[in-house]
């Protein structure tokens, strides 16, 4: 982020003005961030759940694939349940990040970056738990159409597939890869808040760029590398459990993948997942730098 949820403005006569942003700004800006990388979300998803025995297909292709199977349309299958998680998920990870940031902040330096490191780990943790029945709901709805016909559960939308979850399959479904998907979004978390405010306040130290979109451009640009690099074991676990049709364990889970395919599952689907984030990196933290900027306009605050 790049600055802290208080921000001291100054007014007329030189008067200090807190202005505290709302919690949710996170969450809406990557709402808007989702609509544009929704595509690139579902061909991450449809890589990393094709079959060993089946054609492999790379990128382009699968991209290809699903337009020619299912029309341009089809690239935005499970949109619904991805603007769900996210504000499920990002409201609350982005939201908990900036109080707790602005907690951990004093007039005259702001957290070290280990420090947030731990906040970025404590917010991800409790966003993955908010979003998990959604993330649930996102993965199936874009891995449905992958399915043979007989097997697709054909949800309707993120509201009709969580009744449906929770009537055919209990409650306990929607809480299905709690753990390693809340796991993933500490490393999420971490990897991307954070270092996005460590690259961005380098940036701003030593070099001579200034606080401005080509500042945050490359911050969010590094700081997508970094998570997706971070991040790409733990989402092909986490995929891989939320789209299965039995429960297996964790320990099982993982033995099966590696005696199949090697060592070359952890970054499986790692160019999508970094095409796909790296872009909603960047339009979140846009996005979000907009959200603030007319918050302050409607606040009379100048900039």
């Amino acid at each position: 982020m790049s600055a802290p949820a208080k921000e001291v403005r100054k007014g007329k006569g030189c008067q200090k003005k807190s202005v505290h942003y709302p919690f949710w700004f996170g969450g809406s800006a990557s709402c808007f961030a989702a609509c544009v990388t929704h595509p690139l979300d579902l061909v991450k998803v449809r890589l990393q759940t094709q079959q060993h025995h089946g054609p492999k297909r790379n990128m382009l292709q699968m991209f290809i694939h699903v337009a020619s199977e299912h029309g341009l349309i089809g690239l935005y299958r499970g949109l619904s349940a991805s603007l769900l998680r996210q504000l499920t998920y990002s409201t609350t990870r982005f939201g908990v990040y900036e109080e707790l940031k602005d907690v951990f902040s004093t007039a005259k330096s702001a957290p070290s970056f280990l420090t947030l490191v731990a906040i970025a780990s404590t917010s991800g943790f409790l966003g993955g738990i908010a979003g998990n029945p959604a993330d649930v709901l996102n993965v199936r709805m874009q891995h449905d159409a992958a399915l043979p016909v007989s097997e697709r559960r054909n949800y309707k939308n993120a509201i009709h597939g969580l009744m449906r979850m929770t009537r055919e399959e209990g409650f306990r479904a929607l809480w299905r890869g709690v753990w390693p998907n809340s796991m993933r979004a500490v490393l999420m978390t971490a990897s991307q808040l954070a270092s996005y405010d460590g690259f961005k306040r380098a940036l701003l130290t030593h070099t001579s760029l200034e606080d401005n979109l080509t500042t945050h451009f490359t911050a969010s640009f590094l700081a997508g590398f970094v998570a997706t690099t971070i991040c790409s074991p733990v989402d092909v676990i986490k995929t891989r459990v939320m789209s299965a049709s039995e429960s297996k364990g964790l320990p099982r889970l993982l033995a099966d993948i590696y005696r199949i395919e090697g060592f070359k599952w952890m970054f499986k689907g790692w160019v999508p997942s970094f095409i796909r984030l790296g872009p909603h990196t960047i339009a979140t933290f846009l996005f979000l730098e907009q959200h603030k900027k007319i918050y302050r306009s409607l606040q009379g605050l100048r900039e």
